[in-house]
């Protein structure tokens, strides 16, 4: 878990579970499956980006830095996501072989 905190801030991960409920909800929705991993990594960007935009940035430059942390901790956040996704369906399926 330490191996995870060293790239994920701990507040964002909070962003793991919602993110894998809103996977789940596409998955019910005609949204062709190919598409859902990248409207995962947008929706986490923001939702990342609005949590570190309220932590306040003033400076230009704190914006640049704010933007990259943003996409990094969205992309992060959604690939844990998906990874817990793809457990859970492996499991079901070793099961019933």
């Amino acid at each position: 878990m330490t191996e995870l905190t060293a790239y994920l801030c701990p507040e964002l991960m909070i962003l793991v579970p919602v993110l894998y409920v809103l996977g789940v909800i596409l998955k019910k929705s005609p949204l062709q499956d190919w598409l859902i991993p990248y409207v995962l990594c947008g929706v986490g960007c923001a939702l990342s980006f609005a949590y570190l935009a309220g932590q306040g940035a003033s400076a230009p430059e704190d914006w640049m830095t704010l933007l990259f942390s943003a996409v990094t901790q969205g992309v992060l956040c959604t690939a844990c996501s998906v990874y817990v996704k793809n457990l859970i369906k492996q499991g079901k399926e070793g099961r019933r072989e």
